[in-house]
């Protein structure tokens, strides 16, 4: 009866427990950073701005950004980090709304001639792949875990709108190598400079160097979040430099 107890206890911990199992992995782990406390914004601001405009809301440990918040005529709300980076793992939870488009990007460069992080910086997509359209657009490269037409996932293990899903993103310059693990299993690899990056470029929307001369060219940069006019949740934002 004892070990029942005990037992029914420990199970019931877990299910009640907020903690997920990303914090379980991660909690001890003094080389992980934390970039979102769960409580405040320091350390994010608005893309070429200071401060975080009120469309992104923390409760509970959540970060959300709100389209329903938006005024009329005031635009990009991309979330910036304070501090750049250049080799590292990211992990981080995501939460897309029914039919949402949202991304993560990597080596954002800021600057007054730089209207968006999309111009300098490479994207993680997040989607709903079962509703949004340009999902089912070119294959796989604009799904969920895809770099974002550059990229496609080697397979879909993306859970549904209204679900939590769990990333880590790896960037190593020093072995030109980046990958993406979604929900656990590796989804791709690709180089971060050399001639198959280039060919990747060439046959993405990036190929226009009018447009987009600047982008990927620097290995240093800031990680952000985007605003694509859709609700979009994010928790357990960490990183682990390279």
């Amino acid at each position: 009866m004892k070990q029942l107890i005990v037992g029914v206890f420990i199970l019931t911990f877990f299910m009640s427990s907020s903690y997920t199992k990303t914090e379980v992995i991660y909690e001890n782990d003094k080389e992980w950073e934390t970039l979102f406390d769960g409580k405040t914004l320091n350390g994010w601001h608005r893309f070429n701005l200071k401060g975080v405009k009120s469309i992104w809301t923390v409760k509970n440990g959540v970060l959300t950004f709100d389209p329903n918040l938006i005024p009329k005529g005031n635009y990009v709300h991309d979330l910036v980090t304070d501090k750049i980076y250049k080799n590292f793992q990211l992990s981080i939870e995501w939460n897309i709304s029914e039919g949402g488009n949202s991304g993560i990007f990597w080596g954002v460069q800021e600057g007054k001639s730089i209207s968006n992080p999309y111009l300098t910086a490479p994207e993680i997509q997040i989607i709903d792949n079962d509703r949004h359209p340009d999902a089912k657009e070119k294959l796989k490269f604009h799904q969920a875990g895809a770099v974002y037409d550059l990229v496609e996932p080697s397979k879909d293990v993306c859970k549904p709108a209204g679900q939590w899903n769990h990333v880590i993103l790896t960037i190593d310059h020093n072995k030109n190598q980046g990958s993406v693990k979604l929900n656990g299993t590796k989804i791709l690899e690709f180089p971060l400079r050399g001639e198959k990056w280039k060919s990747l470029v060439a046959n993405s929307k990036f190929s226009d160097e009018c447009e987009y001369k600047r982008f990927a060219k620097l290995k240093s940069g800031k990680i952000a979040l985007q605003d694509h006019g859709d609700k979009v949740s994010f928790r357990n934002i960490k990183i682990r430099k390279l």
